[in-house]
């Protein structure tokens, strides 16, 4: 009847174990959870065979490096708020 290689049983069954964790991952995101750990896990598994979810794990850390720089210049402004050019802070009393 069906004759399934090796390789298609593979494809299949990383298909199925990496969809049900993106799946996990999509319900912690509303739910109590490391949502977007989890996603990036289970695209992290779909990629070891499929292109397509390569793609999205690599826009998906382009994406995350980006907030990180975001992050760290945000932390840096407002820990400079306020300061004049020398970095000192103001005189609170003057």
């Amino acid at each position: 009847m069906w004759q399934v290689s090796y390789r298609s049983a593979k494809r299949i069954a990383v298909f199925v174990v990496g969809a049900t964790v993106v799946l996990i991952g999509t319900v912690l995101l509303v739910l109590p959870g490391p949502g977007l750990l989890v996603i990036f896990l289970g695209l992290s598994i779909l990629a070891g065979e499929f292109l397509w979810a390569r793609a999205w794990l690599n826009r998906l850390r382009s994406g995350a490096a980006h907030a990180a720089r975001r992050a760290r210049r945000w932390r840096f402004w407002r820990r400079d708020r306020g300061r004049d050019a020398a970095g000192t802070p103001p005189d609170e009393g003057a």
